[in-house]
């Protein structure tokens, strides 16, 4: 999976390893230059980071308590986290169906192990041997945001909008990148986060159940937009989901975010 510990602005311009899921050695892509400006993208949104004031880091994380409702909220999370797919569950194959049908409803799916998968940006013939890394939560995150956002879904499946690479990013194995920097930008497998826009998740989360479905959505959507703002081609997708992180921790660290809705680039979306 993509390395999402170091932090992007601080590393060389030379060759690092691009792994578009956990088992996968067959890409390998050359970061060709670092942004030092993490802060690019669409006025509609990222404009108003620009007027609100981010919490102060030490003071929320250190008086962060979990409450019993929240400490429930978060550890049923914990548990699809944990779920990895199967793809001899019958419902885990009926959810990896329901996507393909999703996302090309006139177009029949010929089996679960077929070439056709491929056109989803998979990447082969198996989807399932993508799940590894991430497990069955990643296709929970793409099945929400396919019938939540349909219309932002399909935009971003068909690269839709917007002056395109030659090299795209592969959809589907890009939104399971986006779960795992999700998972480790929150600090999920911790018993509660130690740090700031993790707190301030769990406290989203106790708002609203759906609230990782919702960020991973507005996280896909972010990235699409960095992609586009840094004109970036297929070898350079590491970093663009470094500077999307980088919006991410800053837009959860922001005062006045009391819901997941509150979050500025959840402008983004649209059903």
């Amino acid at each position: 999976m993509v390395d999402e510990d170091d932090v992007y602005w601080k590393r060389k311009k030379s060759g690092e390893e691009l792994e578009w899921s956990h088992n996968s050695t067959h890409v390998i892509s050359q970061l060709t230059q670092c942004f030092a400006n993490a802060m690019v993208g669409p006025r509609s949104w990222i404009a108003g980071l620009f007027t609100r004031s981010p919490y102060k880091r030490n003071d929320k994380v250190l008086d962060f308590c979990l409450t019993p409702h929240l400490e429930q909220r978060l550890q049923k999370l914990q548990e699809r986290m944990r779920t990895p797919f199967d793809e001899t569950r019958p419902d885990h194959q009926e959810a990896l169906r329901s996507l393909w049908n999703a996302a090309f409803p006139d177009i029949p799916l010929k089996g679960l192990i077929s070439e056709q998968w491929k056109d989803m940006g998979w990447q082969g013939a198996n989807p399932s041997t993508d799940f590894r890394g991430c497990g069955f939560i990643s296709l929970e995150n793409l099945l929400f945001f396919s019938r939540t956002y349909p219309a932002s879904f399909h935009r971003l499946l068909f690269k839709q909008g917007g002056q395109r690479a030659t090299w795209e990013y592969p959809f589907a194995v890009a939104g399971i990148n986006v779960s795992f920097m999700l998972i480790q930008m929150l600090d999920l497998r911790s018993e509660k986060p130690r740090c700031l826009p993790g707190v301030t998740f769990v406290k989203l989360l106790g708002e609203d159940e759906s609230a990782f479905d919702v960020l991973f959505c507005i996280a896909f959507e972010m990235m699409d937009a960095q992609w586009l703002a840094m004109r970036a081609s297929y070898m350079e997708f590491n970093e663009v989901l470094q500077v999307t992180r980088t919006q991410l921790e800053r837009e959860l660290s922001l005062e006045d975010v009391h819901r997941i809705k509150d979050l500025p680039a959840y402008n983004l979306l649209y059903q």
